[in-house]
């Protein structure tokens, strides 16, 4: 993966990767940026990948430009075409690490997933982050510090992955407040963003956890925001986890400056005044059949301790 810092580095980048005729994917959010485009998709998110796929038929590339939903569904058609990714992120959420992702329709609910993207390069540039309402900041930050608590107890994890997840989660931890605070300040958004960087490269390595199942499974019926729920989700799946991975959590929290690693994420989830699931108008009769979903998804069948539908279901209850 090529990363580059600064939207002036993507001609040469693309340059670099020989794309001489990429396709952009960006909603009209982004449709003032100076970019190379020899054409363009700007339903986001979207679950019309065939259509898409036969517009960029004449691309050599793929440029996605956005949050989690434009990198996700840049990756869905570069999975169908081929075609390599070069994401410009614009949030925290760190999608531009995985080769996985999901395919959600206009209206935000799940129509399926996949794997096996093509990524090629990476540019960030934090003045692209200077305008995110305090819930995406927030949440998609959130989002980045679950990928650095999954990647050190899920069954992929590796030191590598582990030195990246534990430089994220101080990052994010210790600027994540500056930013909500003063969401115009360019060096704790700068810094923010490279703490994402490292937790995507992270989550890119090891994989995801029983938290990011939850959120998904979740996030994928009711169209709610990624972000937002493993804000909620990452403190139960961490009590769950910590019979069996009680080090590594407590390696998670010395990186996030404390002895209570669970009561930290919650402190910065509130932040974004991310508490309740209920608060997000998620239904108490659902949960149930949500945790029936999440206990299949791939995060819970990666998660270092098996977790029971009925388990599941009782771990959302406690944070409905």
């Amino acid at each position: 993966m090529i990363v580059r810092w600064g939207l002036r580095e993507l001609p040469d980048l693309l340059g670099q990767l020989g794309i001489e005729r990429p396709f952009l994917i960006a909603s009209e959010r982004w449709s003032n940026l100076d970019l190379p485009a020899a054409g363009r998709w700007s339903e986001v998110p979207s679950d019309r990948i065939d259509e898409i796929a036969a517009a960029a038929r004449n691309a050599d590339g793929l440029l996605a430009v956005g949050g989690g939903s434009s990198i996700d569904l840049a990756k869905a058609v570069s999975s169908a075409t081929g075609l390599p990714v070069v994401s410009v992120p614009t949030t925290y959420a760190g999608a531009e690490w995985a080769t996985n992702f999901g395919i959600r329709d206009h209206e935000r609910r799940m129509r399926g997933g996949g794997s096996g993207a093509n990524l090629a390069g990476i540019v960030y540039d934090p003045d692209l982050t200077l305008g995110l309402p305090l819930e995406v900041s927030v949440g998609t930050a959130m989002n980045a510090l679950a990928h650095c608590a999954e990647a050190l107890y899920v069954k992929g994890r590796s030191p590598e992955a582990d030195a990246l997840a534990l430089e994220g989660a101080r990052t994010i931890s210790e600027t994540l407040p500056r930013v909500a605070a003063f969401g115009e300040d360019r060096g704790a958004r700068t810094k923010l963003l490279a703490g994402a960087d490292v937790a995507g490269h992270a989550l890119g390595l090891a994989g995801l956890g029983l938290g990011h199942a939850m959120a998904q499974a979740i996030g994928g019926r009711y169209g709610l925001p990624h972000g937002a729920l493993n804000a909620i989700c990452l403190s139960p799946a961490l009590r769950f986890n910590e019979p069996v991975a009680a080090e590594e959590i407590a390696r998670f929290g010395e990186a996030l400056g404390t002895d209570d690693p669970v009561g930290r994420v919650q402190e910065l989830a509130r932040l974004g005044g991310f508490e309740r699931l209920r608060d997000l108008g998620v239904p108490e009769d659902d949960l149930e059949e949500l945790g029936d979903a999440a206990s299949q998804r791939g995060g819970a069948k990666a998660n270092p301790r098996p977790a029971e539908p009925g388990e599941v279901a009782e771990l959302l209850r406690s944070v409905w």
